[in-house]
């Protein structure tokens, strides 16, 4: 039974990952901030909730803690909690925007990482997926044929392109462990007021995806529901 921890769970692309891969079987923990939110979410799809704030260490080790002395451990972990952020004219920004977005996107996913490892390091086949974005693409956003290229997300796009690089280092690094980054696309959820042109199913193609592969499958790419896309 493979067993998989998801962040920000309780909806959006977090919420149809936990659906999908209940669907194929397997054991899901929904780990969310709100605690009211988490556990209807769990409900609904038959899965696990687990309380997880990943801007706050002593919430991620209890997470970690929770998850051990339930399960013992996990074999996916998918890095989805994430923030928007101010959109639109960069003037006004201030030094706590920057380090709010990065907290949840960049520093969430390091925290989780970090205290989630041991668990991940009892799996036959440990696999780690990080929800970045085409937004995080330099070739993407200075496409003018892209959606990507439409947009002005100062801090998302930045907390987005340090993720990719981030899944890189980590995939250097741990070679014992499987770790990519997946491209949702444009994907209508709260995250972009439900302005994308995909599903949440469509959004969360690449994610399943990554999460579902069998061993052997490579570390340190960069994917969308299309396939392998180039590091830029």
């Amino acid at each position: 039974m493979t067993i998989t921890f998801i962040t920000g769970a309780n909806k959006g692309l977090g919420r149809e990952t936990a659906r999908r891969l209940v669907e194929l079987g397997h054991t899901v923990l929904v780990g969310a901030r709100d605690a009211e939110r988490g556990a209807e979410a769990a409900a609904a799809l038959g899965a696990r909730f687990v309380r997880i704030d990943v801007t706050d260490d002593a919430s991620v080790a209890a997470a970690a803690a929770d998850v051990a002395e339930h399960e013992g451990r996990i074999d996916v972990l998918v890095n989805n909690a994430g923030v928007h952020g101010p959109a639109g004219d960069p003037s006004t920004l201030r030094g706590p925007d920057a380090l709010g977005v990065l907290d949840v996107n960049l520093a969430g996913v390091v925290r989780t990482t970090t205290a989630f490892l041991p668990l991940l390091r009892r799996s036959p086949d440990p696999v780690i997926v990080n929800v970045s974005s085409g937004m995080g693409s330099l070739a993407h956003t200075h496409d003018p044929s892209r959606a990507e290229s439409k947009v002005v997300a100062p801090l998302y796009t930045a907390s987005k392109a340090a993720l990719t690089m981030l899944t890189t280092q980590y995939a250097k690094a741990l070679p014992d462990i499987r770790i990519n980054a997946a491209d949702p696309g444009y994907t209508a959820t709260d995250l972009n007021g439900h302005s994308g042109f995909q599903t949440v199913t469509e959004g969360t193609d690449a994610i399943v995806g990554l999460a579902t592969e069998g061993p052997g499958a490579g570390s340190g790419r960069f994917v969308d529901r299309s396939g392998e896309i180039a590091w830029s």
